[in-house]
C-alpha cells in the first residue's frame, strides 16, 4: 500500500487541473453533446497519463541531483520510497496508457500526446536551461492540450482561443520564473541547487516586464474575443464580455499572490488553496454556462 501511495505521489495527481484545456474547444464551440464530451474527457484522461509520465521521467533523470536536493530529496523516487525499476515500469505503463487512450479518440490527439511527451524530453534534457525559450516551451505543452480539445475532437479551432491560451500560459511560465527568482532573492542570492540554472540569464526587471506584457495582452485578447462579431455570432449573445471582470480579477489576485504569498512556483496548488482563486474560476465557468446557454 505504501508504494502505491508513493507511486500516485510521483505522478503528480494535483496537476492534473492543468489538462482541463481540453475541455475549452468542446465550451466555446457549443459541441455539448455526449459524443464530444465524452471523447474530451478521454483526451483529457491520455494527457493526464502523459503529463504523469513526464514527471516520473523528469525525476528519473535528476535523481542523482533531487537526492542533494534539501526539498526534492523527499520525493518517492529519491528518497528510496519506490525503487528506480518501478519507476521505469510506471513510466511505461503510462505512456502505454496515453497512447492507448489517445487512439481511441483520433490519430490527432495522438499526435499531440506524444508531441507533448517529446518536447518535454528535450525540455528536461536541455531547453530548460534557455532563457526565455523555457517559458515558450512550457506554453507549448498548454497549447497541445487545447489543440487536442480542438482539432482533436474535429472542432476548427478559434484564434481567439488560441491567442488567449498562449497569452496566459506565458504568463503563468513567467510568473512562475519570477517567484523562484524571489525564492533566490530570499536566500540572499544563495541559490544551493534549490532553483533553475536559467534564473541566472533572468532579471527581476525583466521578468516584470514580461509579466506585465503577457498579463495585459491575455486581458486584451480575451474582452476583444467576447466582442467579436463571429463570436456574437457563434453564440447567438453578446453577453459574453460580463465574464471578464472574472479574468481581470484572477490575474491580479494571482500577482498579489506571487509577491505578497510566496506563490506562483505551482499554479495547481495555488489554484486549490487560495479560495479567492477557486471562487473566481468557479464564478467564471458559472457566469460562461450561464451566457453561452
Amino acid at each position: 500500500m505504501e508504494q502505491r501511495l508513493a507511486m500516485l505521489e510521483s505522478a503528480r495527481p494535483h496537476q492534473y487541473l492543468k489538462n482541463g484545456f481540453v475541455f475549452l474547444g468542446p465550451l466555446f464551440a457549443h459541441q455539448w453533446d455526449l459524443v464530444t464530451l465524452g471523447q474530451a474527457l478521454l483526451a483529457f484522461l491520455a494527457f493526464c497519463c502523459m503529463a504523469s509520465a513526464v514527471y516520473v521521467l523528469n525525476d528519473i533523470m535528476d535523481i542523482e541531483a533531487d537526492r542533494a536536493h534539501p526539498i526534492k530529496c523527499r520525493r518517492p523516487l529519491p528518497s528510496g520510497a519506490i525503487s528506480l525499476g518501478t519507476a521505469k515500469r510506471l513510466l511505461a505503463g503510462l505512456v502505454v496508457g496515453s497512447v492507448v487512450l489517445s487512439l481511441l479518440v483520433s490519430g490527432w490527439v495522438t499526435l499531440f500526446v506524444a508531441s507533448y511527451f517529446v518536447i518535454n524530453i528535450f525540455y528536461s534534457w536541455h531547453l530548460k536551461h534557455v532563457v526565455i525559450l523555457d517559458v515558450f516551451l512550457i506554453s507549448s505543452g498548454f497549447m497541445l492540450r487545447i489543440l487536442a480539445g480542438t482539432v482533436g475532437l474535429g472542432i476548427e479551432p478559434s484564434a481567439w482561443l488560441l491567442l488567449c491560451g498562449l497569452m496566459v500560459t506565458l504568463f503563468l511560465g513567467f510568473a512562475k520564473r519570477r517567484a523562484e527568482l524571489l525564492m533566490l532573492e530570499a536566500t540572499d542570492g544563495a541559490n544551493n541547487g534549490l532553483t533553475r540554472r536559467v534564473l541566472d540569464d533572468y532579471s527581476p526587471e525583466m521578468l516584470e516586464q514580461f509579466i506585465a506584457v503577457t498579463a495585459a495582452c491575455t486581458i486584451i485578447s480575451y474582452g476583444l474575443y467576447t466582442v467579436s462579431p463571429k463570436t456574437v455570432a457563434i453564440h447567438g449573445s453578446d453577453d459574453l464580455i460580463v465574464t471578464l471582470p472574472f479574468v481581470v480579477y484572477g490575474i491580479f489576485r494571482y500577482l498579489f499572490l506571487l509577491h505578497r504569498r510566496s506563490k506562483g512556483n505551482d499554479t495547481a496548488k495555488d489554484l486549490v488553496q487560495d479560495r479567492h482563486l477557486l471562487v473566481t474560476v468557479a464564478a467564471w465557468v458559472g457566469t460562461t454556462l450561464w451566457v453561452l446557454t
